[in-house]
């Protein structure tokens, strides 16, 4: 039998002790940050790494990973270009998922939620925290956009360089970050014989509702 066909014999059994809803937060936000340090400290690859799906005006979808950069009392904050699809798709339909899928500890969270442009100074306060080769960066690509030769960017990007060889790169009028403001928070961890654990926060006027989701 070929590897194709071997797929659905992979197996794991997870070994997690069971989750307890009186463990968990009122605030979803605070206990993702527990979660989110549990993952730090359990030293998984780029915990911040997240798999955000989009959708346009006609209900396509695309999914791509990107970086969690912040969270605060609003939401998930990430940056991109403004005219890459990821943006484009948001303008046409300003709802988003996230997942962080943190496999090595048996755990993942999804968001889902409204996406909205943070403000212009904080755009440029991350901007402007960032290494100087990324910066430069933002301004060699058109994201999304077809490119003839990686050769392009790379003559670009040297290009760049000598022009803000003093240091000094000023943040691109089309380069930004997101907010998605979750209505919606599932944490969800595996559980041995297949009775993975499953609560649901849902944003409403009184506050967050936690509910116990069946696996």
């Amino acid at each position: 039998m070929g590897t194709e066909s071997e797929i659905h014999q992979l197996r794991r059994d997870y070994q997690r002790e069971p989750l307890d809803l009186a463990s968990f937060h009122d605030d979803p936000l605070v206990q993702f940050r527990v979660w989110f340090e549990e993952a730090r400290s359990a030293g998984i690859l780029e915990p911040n790494a997240m798999t955000l799906g989009t959708a346009d005006g006609s209900c396509r979808v695309s999914c791509r990973t990107v970086l969690l950069k912040g969270i605060d009392g609003g939401g998930f904050v990430f940056f991109t270009n403004y005219g890459s699809r990821k943006a484009g798709q948001i303008a046409e339909n300003p709802q988003a998922a996230l997942l962080f899928p943190w496999i090595a500890l048996e755990r993942q969270v999804e968001v889902a939620g409204r996406v909205e442009k943070i403000s212009e100074a904080e755009s440029l306060e991350y901007f402007l925290s960032r290494p100087f080769g990324s910066r430069i960066g933002a301004w060699v690509s058109e994201q999304s956009s077809v490119i003839p030769s990686r050769d392009v960017l790379v003559s670009r990007f040297e290009e760049l360089k000598k022009q803000f060889a003093d240091g000094n790169v000023p943040k691109p009028e089309g380069w930004g970050g997101y907010r998605v403001v979750p209505e919606t928070i599932e944490f969800w961890q595996g559980g041995a014989d297949r009775l993975h654990d499953r609560f649901l926060y849902s944003r409403s006027d009184a506050g967050w509702k936690i509910s116990r989701l069946a696996p």
